[in-house]
């Protein structure tokens, strides 16, 4: 199945803090982009890795705030509306996913990074059950919950910017709620962290 890219707002062209990574409308995705020509191949790898874009929503073009719902794999449920005045890292992801692996060790950082500051990790799982979920997080010393999302109520409340099967994607709420930025693909450590700086700052 080809992804599909529903309209988002349009994102500006910045440069994330001076990082250098070029942000890419939305408007350039395709059925010839990278993601499509993966969907296509049918090599049965089960998932598609991203390609490595950051978008970056100018405040001004982040439309309204999410409405998701979900229960942890601690059996505590969350609603977007809990979020109300922080920022929020939201990474979607499964243990078997190769990227996923990869970034792991930085996501465990950054959430550890920023806790002080009040910024909330939650991981998205879209395919382990509880115990493998778990033997992930040990591996990779991950302390923020994930969502059992084996139903796929939080991608489908999120996929105006996730694309079905675009594992692992990483967004960024601002304090309103709304998504900031997305990242499809295993995170760079900085990138994100500038992301996640930058909303936090309002920007």
């Amino acid at each position: 199945m080809t992804p599909q890219f529903p309209p988002n707002p349009r994102p500006g062209r910045r440069t994330v803090l001076g990082l250098g990574v070029a942000v890419l409308a939305l408007a350039g995705c395709g059925s010839k982009d990278n993601l499509a020509q993966q969907a296509n191949a049918g090599d049965n790898k089960n998932y598609i890795a991203g390609d490595g874009s950051v978008n970056e929503y100018p405040p001004g073009s982040r439309g309204a705030p999410v409405t998701l719902e979900g229960e942890l794999f601690s059996g505590e449920k969350v609603n977007a509306r809990d979020w109300e005045g922080k920022v929020v890292v939201l990474n979607f992801w499964y243990a078997a996913c190769a990227p996923c692996r990869v970034e792991a060790p930085d996501l465990a950082a950054l959430s550890a990074e920023f806790k002080d500051q009040g910024v909330l990790f939650y991981g998205v799982n879209v395919r382990d059950d509880a115990a493998t979920a778990a033997a992930f997080e040990r591996t990779f010393n991950i302390a923020y919950p994930s969502f059992d999302d084996s139903d796929g109520a939080v991608l489908l409340a999120m996929t105006e910017y996730v694309p079905p099967r675009a594992v692992p994607t990483t967004l960024v709420l601002d304090k309103q709620g709304r998504v900031s930025a997305r990242i499809l693909g295993a995170t760079q450590k900085g990138t994100l962290k500038a992301l996640i700086t930058s909303a936090a700052a309002g920007t």
